[in-house]
């Protein structure tokens, strides 16, 4: 009897903003890296002080999402134009205690993250003598750190919850108003998880409509989060740090299933210093440890539940974002709208096939390059080419 597969984990449907141009916001209290962390990761150079509140304002950057399909396809069509995908990032200042009543800008801050749809939520693992890095709360503890900021998400929800349920109470039990009974019964399913169970949103089983007005709200605890643990270089480099497991096991009692990415900002500092790549692969091969940055980019992005598919040839190879069960005829349209009205069919390459084949031709020649009609469901890392009918004939597109 042949061994079963092992089943990937459920993903729950996303909560929020339905689109390609989704944010993750950086998320923390103050002090444990954010600016650093942001700075490494997008290539900027936002301030990174050793004082709370350094960052009041969101910086906003895009970094690209590396995938060696997209080289691959470069080095073999060397064309004009490489056009990756993007991860849009945003660092937000950090929260304290209270930050839900308004303590240190904490409406104003929230409200950031109420812009975002997915969460870095960095903590700090280390205290550092050496490079006198203070510590909002004094002494460095990154479970207490994880419980306040997820306690004060939770509050900033539930005060937008009652408020809102308060004046749909007073439409479908005063005002007799039957098209809000079903938002008003759907808020008080998440007045039962957010207040009397006090979880977060994401945690809980929702239906189609449930989500649907969810969507509406945008709540902080809808959103789904990836743990980062900074560490310092020594420790990210020996592998060991006493915070570490504390820091597992609040994520597998909190949040289960929750990816946890430990990584070292000083480390990737020092990375981003060396001028020539070489350097730096000699600078992680010395140490035997490698950037954790493609990583936390690739996590990030498929928390957001986007993929992308390739056009590819000698003008141009670029990664197009789509949401995941996108279909091709709306997969066509990303390229331009006129090719999602006037869609015909999309001849489809898995990238596997392409690779394993050689060439198109040979793909082609082993019945490896398929037609497919409108409602062909784009898989993650697709060559496709799209036919349409703009009116006057038929029309081929590969790009814009």
């Amino acid at each position: 009897m042949a061994p079963k597969k092992p089943t990937e984990p459920e993903v729950k449907p996303l909560i929020g903003r339905i689109g390609t141009n989704l944010r993750i916001g950086i998320v923390g209290v103050p002090n444990v890296g954010k600016s650093t962390f942001f700075n490494v990761l997008t290539k900027s150079a936002v301030p990174a002080e050793n004082f709370p509140f350094c960052t009041i304002d969101p910086n906003e950057s895009r970094v690209a999402v590396p995938d060696a399909r997209f080289d691959y396809l470069c080095e073999y069509h060397k064309p004009a134009s490489k056009v990756p995908a993007y991860l849009n990032v945003v660092d937000i200042a950090g929260l304290v205690k209270g930050a839900s009543e308004g303590a240190g800008l904490g409406n104003a801050f929230l409200s950031h993250i109420s812009a975002c749809d997915a969460i870095f939520h960095l903590c700090r693992a280390f205290e550092d003598p050496e490079k006198n890095v203070t510590h909002v709360d004094g002494d460095v503890d990154p479970v207490r750190d994880l419980t306040v900021i997820s306690e004060e998400l939770r509050l900033k929800d539930e005060e937008k919850l009652m408020t809102n349920l308060d004046k749909l109470e007073k439409l479908v039990t005063r005002g007799g108003d039957k098209k809000s009974k079903p938002e008003f019964e759907t808020l008080q399913k998440v007045k039962q998880v957010l207040v009397d169970e006090k979880k977060h949103i994401r945690f809980a089983d929702w239906s189609a409509h449930d989500i649907e007005v969810l969507n509406k709200y945008l709540f902080l605890t809808s959103k789904p989060c990836i743990y980062l643990v900074n560490l310092t270089d020594k420790d990210f480099i020996r592998k060991k740090n006493k915070w570490l497991p504390k820091v597992k096991q609040w994520v597998d009692e909190n949040d289960p299933g929750a990816p946890i990415i430990p990584f070292s900002g000083w480390f990737e500092y020092e990375l981003s210093c060396f001028e020539k790549e070489e350097e730096a692969k000699q600078y992680q091969e010395e140490h035997k440890c490698s950037s954790m940055l493609e990583k936390i980019i690739t996590t990030g992005y498929k928390a957001l539940q986007l993929e992308y598919f390739f056009t590819a040839g000698p003008d141009e190879v670029k990664a197009w974002t789509i949401q995941k069960s996108t279909k091709a005829p709306q997969a066509a349209g990303r390229i331009h709208t006129d090719f999602e009205k006037g869609f015909i069919m999309a001849e489809v390459m898995h990238f596997v096939d392409f690779k394993e084949e050689g060439t198109e031709a040979a793909a082609k020649a082993a019945g490896k390059y398929r037609q497919q009609g409108r409602n062909y469901v784009v898989e993650d890392g697709d060559i496709i080419f799209f036919k349409f009918n703009a009116g006057a004939g038929l029309k081929d597109a590969k790009k814009k």
